[in-house]
C-alpha cells in the first residue's frame, strides 16, 4: 500500500502564526517614522478610534503577501479578511496577474492615453463591453473608484442637462470633490469642502430590508426629491463602508422606474459589490434591475489601480463629438501594466467560478456565524450576501475594539457604519475554509470576552 504524503498549507492558505506581539516591534518602529512623514490627519485619526473603542488602533506594516496571507514587517502571518479593501478579490499575489504584470512591464509601461493607445487597453475595452447587459457598450476607464463615479456623473449632467443627484444616507463613492459631494456615508467628511460641492445633491435613507417595506423606501426617496431637479440617481446595491446593509427586494428595480420618471439616470455603483463579490457578476442583477451606468473598480485590477464606467452607446453619445481637447481625460487613465493586470484578473474569476463560490461559501459563512454567535448579548444581526458580510453589534465603536482584539489574534478586519458598529468580512474569494473556521473560532472568543462599551 502507498502511502499518501500529507500536503502542508503554503503561503496563502495558512491560519495566523505569531511570533511578535501586535504590532510587532519593527511595526512599531516604522509607524513611528510614519508618524513624522505622513498627513497629521491620519495619525490623529488613529488616536480618535482608539479614544472611541477603547482599544488600541496602532497598525501593522505589511511586508508581503499571497492568497489571503499577509506578512508583516516582524515576520507575523496573519489572515486578511478585507482582501485589501475588496481589491483582492483573486487574493493576494494571484500567480496569473503577477505573471501578466511581468510580461506586460517587458513590453510596454506607458503610452499615450486617449491620444495612441496601446493594445492591451483596447483588449479590455472589449473584454468589459462584453460583460455589460446593454448590446451595444461604451467604457470610461479610470485608475480609482472615485474616477468611475466622476465619469458617471459628467455623463449624467451631459445627457440630461439637470444638475441634482438623489443619492442615500449611509453611501460611499469617494472622497474626490465629485464623488464627494454624493457621498451620504457622513456629513463630517462634506462639511470642511461644502462651499466647493454641487448643491444640488439630496440624500434619502437608504432602506433596511429587515426594517422597510420597499414601497415605503422609494416614497422616502420621492419626498427627498422635493423641487430639485434630478438627473442622476446614484445608489450602492448594497451598502459597502456604510454598514453591509441590503436593501429590500425591488428597491433597485424600483429605483429605475423612479429614474425614467424624473428624466434621469440610474448610476448604480458596483465597486465593492461587483465582479463576483455578492455571488453575481454584478449586486444589481440579484434585483432584476438594469441601469444606465455602471461604475466598477476595486477587484478589477487584481492589486492595480483601474476603474471603469460602463454604459450604453445610447447613453455615452452624449459626450458628442469634441472638435478641440477632450474634455475627460487623464495622463494614467487606461495604463497598459494595469490593463494587462485586469485582463488577467476577469481570466481568473471566470476560470476559478469565484462568483459561484462566493455565493455557497458566503453562504455557509453567515449560517455558522449566525449559529456561533446565537445569543450573544452584544450581536445584533448577521447580514450581506455572497462573500460580503456584516456582523453587526449592539453599541457604538464596538466594531472598532472587536476588529483591534481579532488582530492581535492574528485576522485583519474592518469595523464599518458611521457608528463603527459592523465588522465588515470582505476576504478574497478563494478562501481557504480553514482560515475561515479559524476566523469563526476567534471572532466567538472575542465576543464572549467582550465588555459593555
Amino acid at each position: 500500500m502507498v502511502e499518501k504524503r500529507r500536503v502542508e498549507p503554503e503561503l496563502g492558505d495558512l491560519l495566523p502564526s505569531l511570533s511578535t506581539p501586535i504590532p510587532g516591534p519593527r511595526s512599531v518602529a516604522l509607524v513611528e517614522v510614519l508618524a513624522e512623514t505622513e498627513c497629521p490627519a491620519l495619525t490623529t485619526r488613529r488616536v480618535r478610534r482608539r479614544e472611541r473603542s477603547g482599544a488600541p488602533q496602532d497598525p501593522i506594516v505589511w511586508a508581503r503577501a499571497r492568497g489571503a496571507n499577509v506578512v508583516d514587517a516582524d515576520d507575523n502571518v496573519l489572515v486578511d479578511l478585507t482582501a485589501g479593501f475588496g481589491a483582492m478579490s483573486v487574493g493576494h499575489g494571484h500567480p496569473r496577474v503577477v505573471a501578466a504584470v511581468r510580461e506586460q512591464a517587458g513590453q510596454l509601461l506607458h503610452a499615450l492615453g486617449d491620444v495612441h493607445p496601446s493594445d492591451v487597453k483596447i483588449e479590455l475595452l472589449e473584454r468589459l463591453a462584453a460583460l455589460a447587459p446593454w448590446p451595444s457598450t461604451r467604457v470610461i476607464l479610470g485608475a480609482h473608484g472615485s474616477d468611475a463615479i466622476e465619469a458617471a456623473l459628467k455623463t449624467a449632467m451631459l445627457k440630461t442637462g439637470k444638475p441634482g443627484v438623489l443619492a442615500f444616507e449611509g453611501g460611499y463613492h469617494g472622497l474626490a470633490h465629485a464623488p464627494l459631494a454624493i457621498s451620504g456615508y457622513a456629513a463630517r467628511f462634506r462639511e470642511p469642502f461644502q462651499a466647493q460641492l454641487n448643491p444640488h445633491v439630496v440624500f434619502a435613507p437608504y432602506p433596511d430590508r429587515d426594517a422597510v417595506r420597499v414601497g415605503d423606501a422609494l416614497d422616502a426617496a420621492r419626498k427627498a426629491i422635493g423641487s430639485e431637479r434630478i438627473g442622476c440617481i446614484v445608489v450602492e446595491p448594497i451598502l459597502g463602508r456604510g454598514g453591509v446593509v441590503v436593501p429590500p427586494d425591488g428597491f433597485l428595480a424600483g429605483l429605475s422606474e423612479l429614474a425614467r420618471e424624473l428624466g434621469a439616470l440610474l448610476v448604480v455603483d458596483e465597486i465593492m459589490t461587483g465582479l463576483g463579490r455578492t455571488g453575481a457578476r454584478f449586486a444589481f442583477e440579484h434585483d432584476g434591475a438594469v441601469p444606465d451606468l455602471i461604475c466598477i473598480g476595486k477587484a478589477l485590477g487584481g492589486g492595480l489601480p483601474v476603474s471603469a464606467c460602463l454604459g450604453s452607446h445610447e447613453v455615452f453619445e452624449a459626450w458628442g463629438d469634441p472638435d478641440r481637447e477632450s474634455i475627460h481625460t487623464a495622463t494614467f487613465f487606461g495604463h497598459p501594466i494595469a490593463c494587462a493586470a485586469a485582463l488577467a484578473t476577469l481570466d481568473v474569476m471566470e476560470e476559478e467560478e469565484l462568483a459561484a463560490r462566493a455565493a455557497l461559501v458566503g453562504a455557509q459563512l453567515r449560517a455558522t456565524l449566525a449559529e456561533r454567535l446565537a445569543g450573544n448579548e452584544y450581536l445584533a444581526s448577521i447580514r450581506g450576501r455572497g462573500l460580503l458580510v456584516g456582523v453587526a453589534m449592539k453599541g457604538e465603536a464596538r466594531a472598532l475594539a472587536v476588529s483591534s482584539a481579532l488582530l492581535s489574534r492574528g485576522y485583519i478586519t474592518l469595523a464599518a457604519g458611521a457608528s463603527a458598529n459592523v465588522l465588515s468580512l470582505t476576504p478574497p474569494l478563494g478562501i481557504h475554509p480553514a482560515q475561515l473556521a479559524g476566523f469563526v473560532d476567534a471572532l466567538d472568543e472575542v465576543m464572549r470576552m467582550a465588555r459593555p462599551l
